[in-house]
């Protein structure tokens, strides 16, 4: 596991640089998941170290494959300065405990709920998961592991999300691409929806 991490680690430091700060959360019955922020230009970047220790596993399965699974990191980015978005860092270890605490498998097109805002004031209060392979590129292991796959998140306000769930996460960015939508922007409104 420790291994696995530095890994991880490694590779999003040669992807994004020296993170500027990283804090720690650990949940009962869960290893610890910690959050890096990068900052780079106007941009800020918050990514969760721990999730990948080990594969997300099906909660229908009878035994848990220590080894084969798919295995993910969660990576945000926003634009700086423009809202307390260093709030979001217990809401991220949150979403990257989600696979240990209930069993889920994070993937693209998913959609992650917070249950409240993502940082003080957000009009977001869930998350689109992203295809991965952009800004930071997967990291393969060993065999028989699967790669490890940084996954953006894309903040969603609650009718985007409501959107979401009737007509699919392909329509959802669709409509954000023919909106011009800036997905950075901490403090935007909801895209058209109609």
């Amino acid at each position: 596991m420790a291994e696995i991490l530095a890994l991880v680690e490694a590779r999003l430091r040669s992807a994004l640089g020296e993170p500027d700060a990283r804090a720690s959360v650990t949940f009962l019955g869960t290893d610890r998941i910690e959050v890096l922020r990068f900052t780079e230009g106007d941009l800020v970047r918050y990514a969760t170290l721990g999730m990948s220790a080990h594969p997300m596993t099906d909660p229908t399965a009878v035994l848990a494959d220590p080894l084969r699974g798919p295995r993910a990191e969660l990576v945000l980015t926003v634009r700086a300065g423009l809202a307390p978005t260093d709030k979001l860092l217990r809401p991220l270890a949150v979403l990257a405990s989600s696979p240990q605490v209930e069993g889920l498998v994070v993937a693209p097109g998913a959609s992650l709920d917070v249950g409240g805002p993502l940082w003080d004031g957000a009009p977001f209060t869930s998350v689109l998961v992203a295809e991965s392979g952009g800004l930071v590129e997967d990291l393969e292991l060993d065999e028989p592991m699967d790669p490890v796959r940084f996954l953006p998140l894309l903040p969603m306000t609650p009718n985007e999300a409501a959107w979401k769930r009737v007509h699919g996460a392909a329509a959802l960015q669709e409509r954000w691409l023919a909106h011009g939508t800036d997905l950075r922007d901490p403090l935007r409104t909801a895209v058209t929806l109609d």
